[in-house]
């Protein structure tokens, strides 16, 4: 345990952001399961709302630090290409 005043400090701003970067990454993650359920339902109306919301997301954060910017457009490419890809199954 932390004994000087300092490191008192640093241990209860390392629970805050702790907390903070915890509940950045649910909800980032929950945004990627719900646009993967309208992509896997096939709904492109859907799917098309839910990646706006989710493209929002995985931006900001990025901004926050919970992820790589790289790591972000990944996941944006890959997902909008999906996104796509239902597209031209419904006009086929």
């Amino acid at each position: 345990m932390a004994n000087h005043v300092s490191s008192l400090k640093r241990a209860r701003q390392t629970i805050v952001k702790t907390a903070v970067n915890r509940a950045n990454k649910s909800k980032l993650r929950g945004t990627l399961r719900l646009l993967r359920e309208a992509i896997i339902k096939g709904d492109h109306a859907a799917a098309t709302t839910q990646y706006r919301e989710t493209a929002s997301i995985l931006d900001k954060s990025v901004q926050k630090g919970v992820l790589h910017k790289n790591t972000a457009s990944r996941y944006k490419s890959r997902l909008n290409s999906r996104l796509k890809a239902i597209a031209t199954a419904k006009a086929a």
